[in-house]
């Protein structure tokens, strides 16, 4: 949940910000993606409609994807707290406003017995650019951990073979007419290929890593182990990328 919801406050909090969207249909995607949304904690939060214009007030700028995990803390740059709290969370948003910055880390928020959504806590943030990859870099390294997984995939010799969900998926990969946009309005094509693939890909690295390892030697399982997780690290850079391309110069 945590990567889906910090995913798409980034991509349409980045496509209003370069009036590809209005403020109203940004907030309504983003909450259709994971239900209604706060900034803060009592008695200051705020609703996410309101906080971002809040924030655009006070000089926001862009909004930047984090999606860090132990050992690998994939778009952030500091402090050690905010860092904590969001490779806890497997994901954050960094709020750039000029030569500062404010980290969002998404939790899950629940009132009563029906009420559930997402609180966003703040967090003081560097503004420093943090060291991900470019767009076209990101793909690069997509595509050829995805082939790498394939291979292992599909060669396991076990009796049960691969399940029909996977199969499925990984055909899915080849279909280029799909038509998955994750993204916003207003990114380049290539993001939205890009992001649309990670998409795809992250579902193929969920399925995988509840296979059952009956009938695997321990070599095959090393390899579908390794191979899963350059897929998830490559998946993670290639959202982070595709999501922080709003700004990029068109070529």
């Amino acid at each position: 949940m945590s990567r889906d919801v910090a995913t798409a406050l980034v991509a349409w909090g980045n496509a209003w910000l370069t009036g590809s969207v209005g403020l109203d249909e940004a907030v309504d995607a983003v909450e259709k993606a994971a239900g209604p949304q706060i900034l803060g904690g009592e008695p200051a939060e705020v609703t996410l409609r309101r906080g971002l214009g809040d924030l655009r007030v006070g000089g926001l700028t862009a909004l930047r994807l984090a999606l860090p995990e132990p050992g690998d803390p994939l778009g952030l740059t500091g402090p050690a707290e905010f860092n904590r709290a969001a490779i806890d969370a497997g994901a954050a948003v960094v709020v750039l406003l000029g030569d500062r910055a404010i980290g969002l880390v998404p939790e899950e928020d629940r009132r009563g017995s029906s009420y559930v959504g997402v609180r966003w806590s703040t967090h003081d943030a560097s503004a420093n650019p943090p060291d991900v990859p470019g767009l076209a870099d990101a793909d690069r390294q997509l595509t050829l951990a995805m082939r790498d997984a394939t291979e292992a995939l599909l060669t396991v010799d076990d009796v049960s073979g691969v399940p029909p969900e996977i199969a499925d998926a990984l055909v899915d990969l080849r279909d280029p007419h799909r038509g998955d946009h994750p993204l916003a309005p207003g990114y380049p094509p290539r993001a939205h290929r890009v992001a649309a693939l990670a998409g795809r890909l992250a579902l193929v690295v969920d399925l995988a890593r509840r296979m059952d390892e009956r009938g695997l030697t321990a070599d095959q399982m090393r390899r579908r182990g390794e191979a899963l997780r350059l897929l998830d690290r490559a998946v993670r850079r290639a959202r982070v990328a595709a999501c922080n391309s709003a700004f990029d110069p068109v070529p």
